[in-house]
């Protein structure tokens, strides 16, 4: 009987400690089942693997009901219908006209700063993000790496060495830094 199957039988008997001794054994190969389903489903997701093997974890052990699970292939098999029903959950939340079902997605990526900028403009850029340094430094960066350089997020993450979420808030950070500034610099407000 294998290590995993045995601390499913101890779950569901009760063991609290069994659910989080199997967590290192099992998440690896639930992080590519997941990764897998979200390989065929639409692009522009908001859900990541890692949230949909969160979301699956909590389904699968309950705190109110003992998951019982007959061996690996049977968790495993669950964990797959778990996440099927979560994606499904979402899909059908995304099409309901309140969540925006009728609209069209757009990246944001999309609607950046068209190149090149007029003059002024590029110069009120300029001076903007060298304030943007003098107060987050990385934010600074960011914007050097996406907008001048033409990284994408993940790219310009990975060329930091910081997370994609981290890279996303930062960069959300310093457009909207930047949009407020340079528009007072263009406007002459001080």
């Amino acid at each position: 009987m294998s290590q995993v199957t045995q601390l499913l039988q101890a779950a569901a008997n009760g063991d609290a400690n069994a659910a989080a001794q199997l967590v290192p054994l099992v998440y690896e190969e639930l992080r590519r089942l997941a990764a897998y389903k979200m390989s065929h489903e639409a692009s522009g997701h908001t859900l990541q693997p890692t949230a949909l093997v969160h979301e699956a974890w909590l389904r699968l052990f309950k705190p109110e009901e003992r998951a019982r699970f007959q061996n690996r292939t049977h968790f495993f098999a669950s964990a797959a219908e778990a996440m099927r029903r979560i994606l499904v959950e979402s899909a059908r939340r995304k099409k309901r006209i309140k969540h925006g079902g009728l609209l069209a997605r757009v990246d944001l990526d999309a609607v950046d700063l068209p190149l090149p900028l007029p003059p002024d403009e590029l110069l009120a850029l300029d001076e903007a993000l060298d304030r943007l340094a003098g107060v987050d430094r990385r934010a600074s960066e960011m914007v050097k790496l996406c907008f001048f350089m033409g990284l994408t997020q993940k790219q310009a993450a990975k060329e930091m060495g910081v997370s994609w979420s981290t890279a996303e808030r930062v960069w959300s950070y310093a457009r909207a830094w930047l949009f407020r500034e340079v528009k007072h610099v263009i406007q002459g407000e001080p």
